[in-house]
């Protein structure tokens, strides 16, 4: 599967889409959950926390492992997919269409510098060897 051109990405493997109020929505990416395996539990991040880029603020678990997901900027947590509470298994079945939470970033430049699609394939790649 190829990482959609439209999201934003991270050394950590995260995915970020802006939206159209400058907010964030920031979701794992199929790399991470195939790493992972089968999701058992989704943990929420504080909402209205502030947060520093790189900073953990949720943790998802699967069979295998439980994994910190990480702001990919800094700012305010300010959502929560409350569907992950009774379905974890989303972010298996449609990592690219299930996000994990939403976030209002400090600076919009500093999702601008995040990633592109083709440079996280790169970084993917490098991992693997």
């Amino acid at each position: 599967m190829s990482n959609p051109s439209n999201l934003k990405y991270t050394e950590s493997h995260e995915w970020v889409k802006t939206e159209a109020d400058g907010s964030i929505t920031i979701g794992i990416t199929q790399h991470a959950q195939e790493l992972l395996g089968d999701m058992v539990f989704v943990e929420s991040p504080e909402i209205g926390l502030k947060v520093n880029a790189k900073e953990e603020c949720a943790v998802v678990e699967s069979v295998k492992a439980a994994a910190d997901v990480y702001a990919p900027v800094a700012g305010t947590i300010t959502g929560f997919n409350e569907a992950l509470n009774d379905a974890p298994e989303k972010i298996n079945e449609a990592p690219f269409d299930t996000w994990i939470f939403k976030m209002k970033p400090d600076n919009a430049a500093d999702v601008a510098a995040l990633m592109d699609a083709a440079a996280y394939q790169k970084h993917v790649d490098s991992e693997a060897h």
